[in-house]
């Protein structure tokens, strides 16, 4: 089966006057069709900015591909005209932005904004078609088509989120792009945010990207996880090797580490010292060693390689060369 996305050795940069800001620092995973991959790191590791460059959506004052690949489908969108990513854009892949209230115009009613994708990218873009398939995505998301007059503002949180999405899957891409949808979301509204988006990705048979700060999300929705630090996947495998596995990268015990365990009692949580690395002055070496409590010598020197610890499952650390 031909991969769905490949992305190979990504670098980007964020340019300005003053500081260049290295954001994203060799990059490389792949997504087959019909499979759900997770990105985890803190803020600032790289993972919104990874999901904008496939959506070629950067910045173009001062976001700047310096290096890689993107290839989608067999075709490089790196190279593709701004008038042929459109035809991607919103059709093919569709991206779930994280805040719903910035995601939507203010001024024009939800009904107008989902019909705005049919008529750009639909066959059948004819008023009476758009317009059944407008009720027929509300009906979907759980909304009453009765409501498609109103404006954003006349929603709640969640419901606004669920707007969002309708406008993603409107035109059933075969890549769904998730940028945290559910952070602003209570728990509630979490739970059915994700159980309606895992049971729409079923019915139209598309694969996703998860953005997300919560493993238990990650554990809920993804088939492979992809952790990032500084621009790095510093670790990426199946569900089954980041929950599972004895074998895993210093900062990755440190994310677990982070979170409540019903299993064992503890006073106190273990967080990761210190902060993220600063992207416009990168350490030599591996960029977690001011961090890490197994820090060596070589970590100071040497950025380490990928390696391969089990089938599928890599960790970019010195500790585990030659799969130790």
């Amino acid at each position: 089966m031909d991969e769905l996305l490949r992305v190979e050795d990504l670098c980007i940069e964020y340019v300005t006057d003053t500081v260049t800001n290295k954001a994203v620092n060799g990059v490389s995973f792949s997504i087959m069709p019909g499979e759900n991959l997770g990105f985890v790191g803190e803020t600032g590791a790289g993972k919104t900015t990874t999901a904008l460059s496939i959506m070629r959506l950067l910045s173009r004052e001062v976001g700047k591909v310096r290096g890689g690949q993107i290839w989608f489908c067999g075709k490089d969108l790196l190279s593709l005209k701004e008038s042929e990513m459109r035809l991607i854009r919103g059709s093919q892949i569709g991206m779930i932005f994280q805040d719903p209230m910035t995601s939507l115009n203010p001024v024009i009613t939800v009904g107008k904004q989902i019909a705005e994708v049919l008529k750009y990218h639909a066959e059948d873009n004819s008023k009476p078609a758009v317009d059944a398939r407008v009720d027929e995505l509300l009906n979907l998301v759980g909304i009453p088509p009765a409501r498609k007059n109103e404006y954003p503002h006349q929603f709640s949180g969640g419901m606004r989120q669920r707007i969002v999405i309708a406008i993603a899957i409107a035109c059933n891409p075969v890549l769904l792009i998730a940028d945290e949808p559910t952070t602003a979301l209570d728990v509630t509204i979490q739970a059915q945010v994700l159980e309606m988006m895992e049971e729409l990705r079923r019915k139209i048979n598309t694969s996703m990207i998860m953005i997300t700060h919560d493993l238990g999300i990650v554990a809920q929705v993804c088939d492979k996880v992809a952790i990032m630090y500084s621009g790095e996947i510093i670790e990426f495998g199946t569900v089954e090797d980041i929950f599972e596995s004895e074998k895993h990268h210093p900062y990755t015990v440190g994310l677990f580490g982070s979170i409540p365990d019903l299993t064992h009692v503890a006073d106190r949580l273990t967080p990761i010292q210190g902060q993220m690395t600063d992207p416009s002055r990168l350490p030599d070496g591996c960029k977690f060693h001011p961090r890490c409590n197994h820090c060596m010598n070589i970590c100071k020197t040497k950025n380490p390689p990928s390696f391969e610890v089990a089938g599928g499952h890599l960790i970019k650390c010195h500790l585990f060369e030659g799969g130790a």
